[in-house]
């Protein structure tokens, strides 16, 4: 089966997570996919195949050389983004990409157009698959998936190529922060691995935000507004008055590379009682301490204003920048851009603005780098992936199979 087909079979399951669920998987419908992977994986003849009772897949390619060979890991993630529907994804291949508008839906009017996403420049005669404008495509990161397991089958199929032990790992809801909650690292068994997720071919990730969430919560006083004066505090005022006090430029909107932010995702309530929902970002470690300790700071100076437990914050550590754990060991990252450079793919190396199941595996004890799947635009309906860089990212992972086995 060709990685293209794989993929285009793939993304018509719907496995969308969903946030603030107590069970893993987060929604039943992962099972399926998962289920057919297994399936599939006993079809192509790999060993070692487990489907845990949390959707975790697991498997592996036995090793065809006897020699001492770090076992490494490929790893990809089952479950799409909540952003945009994940049900009934009717992928399109535009073949031979000839450089113009793409009519996803006429009759909703969305185009994907190289003038808005220039990325569509690139892949001038190449073969796209697009949505049809009213889904999400699902490259994120069922073109890992594909990816891999297209990498499994060949290698199963030609025993000749010398490799050492390999193994393969699926994870369900990445996409809510819990893709590693029970991911089992010391039965997984490998030295090294690589997520593959994300953007284009090249792209070689060792770096990522250090994370935090926040949830503050504003207990105001509701008063009828005729009799007010001195008395009423309006939460939802004061939450304004909160998010005024953090820095204006460490706003995404304003920040990227290597800058940080705070992120103001939710807010909701009235004047008795509001909550607000932040993200908080930075890849240097001190200023992401730095930056919880400015928002515990501005709470507590607005409590001395307004009275105490006024303002109340749950602060929480999501994951941590992956670099200080492959670092120190430097033949993860030169393996990988060898591969590359033999491929004559020029790497592509920056520090991701966000986390991957990778960063908290590092952490874990399983030093977890990315590699790009050549998707383009996730999470939403003007997601894209060209045919051919799926194709080329199969010859990236086999690459690095065979740089270890030298």
């Amino acid at each position: 089966m060709a990685v293209m087909e794989r993929f285009i079979k793939y993304v018509k399951y719907d496995t969308q997570s969903e946030p603030d669920q107590e069970k893993l998987p987060s929604t039943e419908k992962q099972w399926k996919l998962a289920k057919e992977l297994v399936k599939e994986l006993r079809e192509i003849g790999a060993s070692d195949i487990t489907l845990s009772d949390h959707g975790y897949v697991y498997a592996t390619i036995p090793a065809t050389i006897d020699k001492e060979i770090p076992v490494i890991g490929f790893i990809a993630h089952m479950d799409t983004a909540t952003e945009m529907p994940g049900k009934d994804v009717k992928p399109t291949v535009i073949q031979h990409y000839d450089g113009s508008d793409i009519v996803l839906n006429a009759e909703q009017g969305v185009v994907l157009s190289p003038e808005r996403f220039v990325s569509l420049k690139e892949h001038i005669g190449k073969d796209l698959v697009v949505t049809d404008g009213t889904t999400l495509l699902g490259a994120d990161d069922k073109a890992g998936i594909a990816e891999i397991m297209e990498m499994a089958e060949y290698l199963l199929t030609h025993k000749e190529i010398p490799h050492g032990t390999i193994r393969i790992g699926f994870t369900p809801d990445e996409e809510v922060g819990r893709g590693v909650d029970f991911f089992d690292v010391e039965g997984f068994g490998a030295k090294y691995a690589y997520t593959v997720d994300g953007g284009a071919v090249g792209e070689l990730e060792y770096e990522n935000f250090n994370a935090a969430g926040a949830q503050l919560t504003i207990h105001g006083s509701s008063i009828h507004p005729g009799s007010a004066k001195g008395q009423m505090k309006n939460a939802l005022l004061l939450g304004m008055e909160f998010q005024f006090m953090l820095p204006v430029n460490e706003n995404p909107a304003y920040t990227e590379g290597y800058e940080g932010f705070y992120h103001l995702c939710g807010m909701e309530g009235g004047v008795e009682e509001a909550s607000m929902n932040y993200i908080i970002r930075d890849h240097d470690r001190a200023k992401f301490e730095a930056k919880k300790a400015r928002f515990l700071a501005i709470a507590e100076y607005l409590n001395g204003k307004y009275g105490e437990g006024t303002f109340v914050v749950e602060m929480k550590d999501s994951y941590y920048n992956m670099k200080e754990k492959i670092l120190p060991y430097p033949e993860i990252m030169d393996n990988a851009i060898a591969a590359l450079t033999e491929l004559g793919i020029e790497p592509k190396m920056f520090p991701i603005r966000g986390g991957t199941d990778g960063a908290r595996l590092s952490y874990l004890g399983l030093p977890c780098p990315n590699l790009g799947t050549g998707g383009y635009n996730c999470h939403g309906k003007y997601e894209y992936i060209p045919v051919q860089d799926m194709e080329n990212s199969v010859e990236i992972l086999l690459k690095i199979v065979e740089i270890y086995a030298r």
